[in-house]
């Protein structure tokens, strides 16, 4: 009897306690929310403990929480400069946030969140709202020089602005396809060598090629869990760079 792979199976959402119905539409508590509270849970609790004792010797948890505070303090100063302090907490949040969801769903059996576009376009939208509000509250409507490049002749600016309009729009757009994609991707990829594998084992072939799906899930996986950090990086590093703009807008 044949058997066969459903790779897009692990990505389904399931409802853990239903909330209801709008209309025909139900409303329900699903994993992927029970794992984005799990992470909200995973980071205060890292924080609590690494900031509990303050010690001049720092232990091991308060030692990595620092290691990655400095690291997304350095990298918002390089895109922002002084100015990006007050931006601290919120590309420090998203980048735990996007890397403890990344890491959840390299556990087996686990939910890849990222792997929903809704979930990390929402979190997308929310960075360039905040570029937008606070570029428009600090710098007026200065801020929207941020689409007419200087220097340029005026005959120009009537194909300049629109393209300027049109790439800030698709920001939001690049932000969340780059962190879904990959996500998605990589465990497909996984999904699918993982199943060679299992099935060369119940069909009992064995071959000088057959260990290859196996080495090739191994080097799979330990290729995704530096993804799961990279991506939370880049998204991070995006996150500063857009801010950047809120602070100085114009070319």
């Amino acid at each position: 009897m044949a058997v066969t792979i459903d790779p897009i199976h692990q990505f389904e959402l399931k409802p853990l306690v239903s909330l209801g119905h709008i209309g025909h539409q139900q409303l329900a508590f699903t994993q992927s929310a029970l794992y984005m509270f799990a992470a909200v849970g995973v980071i205060a609790l890292i924080t609590v403990v690494a900031t509990a004792s303050r010690s001049v010797v720092p232990g091991r948890m308060q030692s990595l929480a620092e290691i990655f505070y400095e690291f997304i303090a350095d990298t918002l100063h390089q895109a922002t400069g002084d100015g990006g302090k007050r931006f601290m907490p919120l590309v420090f949040s998203l980048f735990m946030f996007v890397l403890i969801l990344n890491l959840f769903g390299m556990i087996p059996y686990a939910f890849a969140v990222t792997s929903h576009l809704i979930i990390t376009f929402g979190l997308a939208a929310l960075v360039i709202s905040v570029v937008v509000i606070y570029g428009v509250m600090k710098h007026g409507t200065h801020f929207f020089g941020l689409f007419v490049p200087s220097g340029v002749p005026k005959p120009l600016l009537a194909i300049l602005v629109p393209i300027e309009i049109i790439s800030f729009i698709s920001r939001p757009i690049s932000l969340s396809v780059r962190l879904f994609a990959n996500v998605l991707a990589g465990h497909i990829a996984m999904k699918i060598f993982a199943f060679f594998v299992v099935q060369l084992l119940l069909a009992g072939a064995w071959s000088v090629l057959s260990p290859l799906p196996l080495f090739l899930t191994i080097a799979l996986t330990a290729l995704e869990f530096l993804v799961a950090a990279l991506q939370a990086y880049v998204f991070a590093t995006l996150t500063a760079i857009y801010l950047n703009d809120a602070l100085h807008p114009g070319h």
